[in-house]
């Protein structure tokens, strides 16, 4: 994956810089460990943010859509910023004031682009459900060609990124120490709940996914 240029007027964190991450690697990891985005657009001098599922390959982030679909031709035709945020824990302090939360986020500026080679397509159409679900593609009904026609795929280049992170606990003044309050941090995990199989599921195995 290529690395991440220096930050740019858009990425520059200025509201606690200490915070910020402008390398590939961190970016990268954060695009990989959410499942959704927000995609920020312009239609007809109108702002759209609209959150959508998204995977990485190198160093693109990819969206797929109908190739109707008024975001993905909006997209290709001006600029765009794409959001992600992940919520790690609540941060539980002394005084209202100084409650936080530790995330992780990641900002990304640019224009996307189509992609429109059939057989491009499909490989990274198999990339994202064998990012969700490993060893699921090979079991499932292949994409006929319409259906591949019909979907439209777009990335955007992760080089214009910069990524924010809280990962500590509580920062309390001093004199509020000894406050008669618990403190401390919750952490927030995403899991998996009971899968629910359908009636008519020929197969009753539940398959797996990324997240176990």
């Amino acid at each position: 994956m290529p690395p991440v240029s220096a930050p740019s007027s858009r990425t520059r964190v200025r509201r606690l810089p200490d915070r910020a991450h402008y390398d590939a690697d961190t970016v990268a990891a954060i695009v990989d460990a959410a499942m959704l985005c927000t995609v920020a657009f312009q239609i007809d001098g109108m702002v759209h943010a609209i959150p959508t599922i998204h995977w990485r390959e190198g160093g693109h982030l990819y969206i797929h859509g109908a190739k109707a679909s008024r975001m993905l031709k909006a997209l290709t035709a001006g600029e765009a910023c794409v959001t992600i945020a992940l919520a790690d824990g609540l941060v539980l302090a002394r005084s209202a004031m100084h409650h936080s939360m530790n995330y992780r986020s990641v900002v990304i500026y640019g224009r996307f682009e189509p992609v429109t080679d059939p057989s491009y397509k499909l490989n990274s159409l198999r990339a994202f459900i064998e990012g969700l679900y490993p060893g699921r593609w090979d079991t499932l009904r292949p994409i006929t060609d319409k259906e591949l026609n019909a979907t439209g795929l777009l990335r955007i280049a992760l080089s214009e990124a910069s990524a924010k992170i809280r990962a500590h606990g509580v920062k309390d003044d001093e004199e509020d120490l000894s406050w008669p309050v618990w403190a401390g941090v919750v952490p927030l995990h995403t899991v998996t709940g009971e899968p629910v199989a359908e009636r008519d599921s020929v197969l009753q195995e539940v398959p797996k996914t990324r997240l176990g």
